[in-house]
């Protein structure tokens, strides 16, 4: 599966200020979050054009930052959804109003956010010759073997048919060309656990299967320019590809002629 260069001028990514979205923010150019302090910091660290405070789970405030961005930052042409929470939910454990709320935190920030956001830049895209758009998932979003976070896999899940069927539509459009590449993370080292018991579980010397955050984006940096669909690791090419290598994907192929 693979496309064009993925060429750009300008990008934008959510989640900016630390762990991956941290290290893609080297590739690119402003970055969004929610810790003013962290994204202060990053910006410095790798010359980033702006920063932008962004709580992406309070889609009422993107009206506004939409009509700023393009205006600072005409030559915007690139969004990369890769703000995320994840929050262990077990049923059994919490009461159903604790449940809720802090499900409908992960949907808001995991699915609402990267949908909003990405719909409003449209009309801005669509006026430039390319534009692209990455979507940050997980191999969760493939296989749910992480049973503490059923919300989170079934966001990841969301993010990943959603960004099939954009990239889809999205060829059909005639005057813009905008491309779709999904990034779908393994377990790496970040902060992604801060809610668990033991935060420090995804970290390498706990879990040898994970990745270093460099390991990882050694291995994205390569894909970047040339594939729709990146991981890295063996775990998450073992799983990314076993779906893509399945029946799955040639009955989404007949989908796609006949556009049912």
């Amino acid at each position: 599966m693979t496309s064009d260069h993925l060429n750009f001028e300008c990008a934008l990514i959510t989640g900016g200020g630390g762990g991956i979205g941290k290290a893609l923010a080297s590739y690119f150019i402003i970055i969004a979050g929610t810790t003013k302090s962290s994204l202060e910091s990053t910006a410095k660290e790798i010359g980033a054009a702006d920063y932008y405070v962004l709580d992406t789970g309070k889609t009422s405030i993107f009206p506004e930052f939409v009509s700023l961005i393009p205006q600072k930052h005409p030559e915007l042409d690139c969004l990369v959804n890769n703000a995320g929470v994840q929050k262990p939910l077990e049923v059994s454990k919490l009461d159903p109003s604790e449940f809720l709320f802090k499900a409908d935190e992960e949907i808001n920030i995991n699915i609402r956010g990267p949908m909003h956001l990405t719909l409003q830049l449209f009309p801005h895209f669509r006026l430039k010759p390319a534009a692209l758009i990455i979507n940050v998932s997980s191999v969760l979003g493939f296989v749910p073997f992480s049973v503490i976070n059923p919300v989170y896999n079934g966001t990841k899940a969301w993010l990943h048919f959603w960004s099939l069927n954009l990239r889809t539509q999205l060829r059909d459009e005639p005057m813009a060309k905008i491309k779709v590449v999904q990034i779908a993370p393994p377990m790496v080292g970040t902060d992604l656990h801060r809610d668990r018991e033991d935060p420090d579980d995804n970290k390498k010397e706990k879990n040898p299967i994970s990745l270093t955050v460099e390991e990882f984006m050694e291995e994205v940096a390569e894909k970047m320019e040339r594939e729709e669909m990146i991981t890295a690791g063996e775990m998450g090419r073992g799983v990314v590809g076993a779906w893509y290598g399945s029946e799955k994907l040639g009955g989404y192929r007949k989908a796609e002629v006949g556009r049912g």
